[in-house]
C-alpha cells in the first residue's frame, strides 16, 4: 500500500516503523509544518490515508480525505461530538472510513472484558465502580476516547449510573473518570468496583505505542477497496 499519513508526531512515528517493516510505502507524511503539500491531489495518490492528529484539525483532515476519494484510518480522539456530520459526509462522498479510540488489539480485548464484566455487576448494587486513566502530558484530550469507550460500556449496563464525569464525585449516580497526565506513560486505563467487603479490579497498561500503530495498520489494509464506515471490532473480527 502506499499511505499517507496525516500527522507525524509520535503515533505517526510509530506506524511508520511498523509500515515499513510490513513492505507499505509511506507516500506523504503532512504535519503543521507542511500543511501547503497536504492537497487533495497528493491524497489521491494513495491507497489510504492514516490520520493521527488533534481534536482542533481531526474532522476537517477526514472530510479533506472523503473529498479526495482516499479511504482514512483515523484514532484521533476528542472530536466525537461531530460524529454525525462526520459520517453524513463521508457517506454522501461514497467514502470509506475506520474509526476508533483506541487501535490497539489487547485494548479492544480489554474492551470485551469491560462489558462483559458489567453486565456480570449489574446486579450487585453494593459495588460502586470508577475508572482512571492515565497518558502523557502531551495528550490533549481529557478523559481519553478510551476511557470514555470503557465508561459508555459501564453505563450500558449498570443503569443506577447515569453519566459519566471527568472528576470526583459524591453523585452516587454518576460514574467518575480520574484524568492523570504522567510522562512516561504511553497509556494506562483501571476499571475498579468497590464494596466494603473487596474491590474487583481490570487494568490495561500500554508499555509504548507499538499495539496502537499494529492496530492501525491492520485497519488501513482492511479499508482499502472498501467503501463505509467500520468498527475497531469489524477489523479484529470481534
Amino acid at each position: 500500500m502506499k499511505i499517507a499519513l496525516i500527522g507525524y508526531g509520535k503515533m505517526g512515528k510509530a506506524i511508520e516503523a511498523i509500515a515499513v517493516e510490513k513492505g507499505h510505502t509511506i507516500a506523504f507524511k503532512f504535519d503543521i509544518s507542511n500543511q501547503e503539500a497536504f492537497t487533495i491531489a497528493n491524497l489521491q495518490q494513495c491507497d489510504v490515508a492514516i490520520e493521527f492528529t488533534s481534536p482542533h484539525s481531526a474532522v476537517d483532515n477526514l472530510k479533506k480525505c472523503f473529498e479526495a476519494g482516499v479511504p482514512v484510518v483515523c484514532g484521533s480522539t476528542g472530536w466525537l461530538a461531530q460524529w454525525d456530520a462526520v459520517t453524513t459526509d463521508c457517506e454522501s462522498k461514497n467514502a470509506a472510513l475506520v474509526y476508533a479510540s483506541n487501535f490497539s488489539i489487547g485494548v479492544n480485548l480489554f474492551f470485551e472484558l469491560n462489558s462483559y464484566l458489567a453486565k456480570l455487576m449489574r446486579h450487585h448494587p453494593n459495588y460502586d465502580v470508577s475508572l482512571e486513566e492515565i497518558h502523557h502530558t502531551e495528550k490533549k484530550d481529557a478523559p481519553s476516547g478510551t476511557a470514555i469507550t470503557l465508561a459508555e460500556q459501564v453505563l450500558a449496563h449498570i443503569t443506577r449510573k447515569k453519566a459519566w464525569v471527568n472528576h470526583i464525585s459524591d453523585n452516587i449516580e454518576e460514574l467518575e473518570i480520574i484524568s492523570e497526565r504522567i510522562d512516561p506513560a504511553p497509556g494506562t486505563h483501571k476499571i475498579k468496583y468497590h464494596s466494603a467487603i473487596d474491590d474487583i479490579e481490570i487494568i490495561h497498561t500500554a508499555h509504548n505505542r507499538q499495539g496502537f500503530a499494529s492496530g492501525a495498520i491492520l485497519a488501513a489494509e482492511f479499508i482499502v477497496g472498501k467503501k463505509g464506515i467500520y468498527s475497531i471490532k469489524q477489523v479484529l473480527g470481534l
